[in-house]
């Protein structure tokens, strides 16, 4: 049975804290500096790969809302994977959102 993973990330004044959930899947990235970042991490060696959803509002340097969104799959044991790069942010305006579900 699939059951629906959320990992959601609390990006603060340019520092970034991973959700305190246990889930098969962490993530952790930041805007700051020009750039914005999101890795991931597959933490339950049990679980099966992950298939995961992101979505993420930031500001960008010219003064406008920007929402990137993407997907990646993460195989058990994939460790602090770059799922995400992009330039032109200076900050994010929402915490990303990370969705995950097993795939088999």
């Amino acid at each position: 049975m699939n059951w629906l993973k959320i990992t959601i990330l609390a990006v603060l004044t340019g520092y970034a804290f991973p959700a305190a959930a246990k889930e098969a899947v962490s993530c952790g990235g930041a805007a700051m500096l020009g750039g914005a970042q999101l890795n991931c991490s597959h933490v339950q060696p049990k679980a099966p790969p992950q298939f995961c959803t992101f979505s993420w509002a930031l500001h960008t340097m010219a003064g406008d809302q920007k929402v990137v969104e993407g997907s990646f799959s993460l195989p058990p044991g994939a460790s602090n994977v770059q799922v995400y790069q992009g330039s032109g942010f200076d900050s994010a305006l929402s915490n990303p959102i990370v969705i995950c579900r097993g795939s088999h």
